[in-house]
């Protein structure tokens, strides 16, 4: 056995992750709202900002992307 483990070559190994990122490596694209999760208020997601960085007009609480909310 090499130095780096079962394979003699480095770079051969299946690594972690795969490189994919966050949602397989594809934003959720233009559109779409935010939403709270704990009263269900939506507003409109604006291009460039980030859902959780929006606070609930409602609640307070902070939003997420509406995508990521049907996941759960």
């Amino acid at each position: 056995m090499g130095i780096f483990g079962n394979n003699d070559a480095p770079g051969r190994g299946l690594g972690y992750g795969g490189g994919h990122g966050r949602n397989n490596g594809g934003g959720f694209g233009v559109g779409g709202y935010c939403v709270c999760a704990k009263c269900g208020a939506k507003v409109p997601h604006k291009q460039g900002v980030k859902c959780t960085t929006l606070k609930c007009p409602n609640c307070g609480h902070t939003m997420i992307r509406e995508e990521l909310l049907k996941k759960s």
